[in-house]
């Protein structure tokens, strides 16, 4: 049976809660947007998910209004106290940690799969989520990645070639996985409201191409598009094979980085491999 809870507002407002720079949060009121959020991967009834960066709670609530089991990692302290009233209200339905999440393990946290939904914090958003991608093992114990980014990063994940937008984010999303943009979110439905706009990206693990290292791609991927706007046979030269491996598949190597398609990376990669 679960408690009433007093409106976010009127919690953060009891508590002297306000959003920190330092810690990119920006707090998100609105309980039919939370809800949709939290309706991106489908169905939550009993599963377990992962949250990073709760802050108040706003998102919390919505994961366990939805029947999900939650996890939560915050590093703001300030917020326990907000957290511990919802942890109140869903009896043993949610479990807050508090510490950072780039130095917790979520393996160690699941015995079983779990979808991860969060309105990650701007300044460590990236960084998550490149970890939760990059993991030699596969499929991974996460179902899904339901994410709140800028809408700048949300567009680089999503993009495909020939496109702006199109670079190493966007390769290491889509090489194995499904990644689209769920919805936009505005930048006046968080408080305070940031400069820019944000959106939603859900990835969902796709079947893993064989014979291709985790590590290669990376390389290959750094490389090509760490000299973007010079030819692969320039920005190639340095890694030791690739010139040969080009000529192989056939690929121009007088073409550059973001003309590449997902799968010429991987074969590129898998050759090198």
């Amino acid at each position: 049976m679960t408690l009433p809870l007093p409106p976010l507002r009127e919690v953060i407002a009891r508590h002297g809660l306000s959003a920190s720079k330092a810690l990119g949060q920006n707090f998100l009121f609105d309980e039919r947007l939370l809800d949709r959020i939290a309706a991106v991967p489908g169905p939550l009834e009993g599963r377990h998910v992962l949250e990073v960066g709760p802050g108040p709670g706003g998102l919390t609530r919505a994961l366990l209004r939805a029947g999900a089991h939650v996890t939560a990692i915050e590093m703001d302290r300030r917020c326990m106290p907000a957290l511990a009233e919802v942890e109140e209200a869903f009896p043993g339905r949610l479990r807050v940690i508090q510490g950072d999440a780039l130095k917790i393990d979520p393996a160690t946290l699941f015995d079983g799969p779990y979808a991860v939904v969060a309105n990650l914090p701007y300044n460590v958003g990236t960084a998550l989520f490149t970890g939760w991608l990059s993991g030699e093992a596969w499929p991974p114990q996460w179902t899904s990645l339901t994410l709140m980014f800028q809408e700048e990063v949300a567009r680089r994940i999503v993009s495909a070639p020939d496109t702006s937008a199109y670079g190493r984010l966007a390769v290491l999303a889509q090489w194995r996985s499904r990644a689209k943009l769920a919805m936009k979110v505005h930048r006046s439905a968080f408080t305070p409201p940031p400069k820019v706009m944000s959106a939603i990206v859900h990835v969902e693990p796709a079947e893993v191409p064989a014979g291709v290292s985790m590590r290669m791609l990376e390389r290959v991927t750094e490389a090509a598009f760490g000299q973007r706007r010079k030819m692969l046979r320039q920005s190639l030269k340095g890694l030791p094979g690739a010139l040969e491996a080009l000529a192989t598949l056939g690929i121009d190597a007088q073409r550059r980085a973001e003309t590449l398609t997902v799968a010429e990376f991987v074969a590129l990669a898998r050759v090198l491999s």
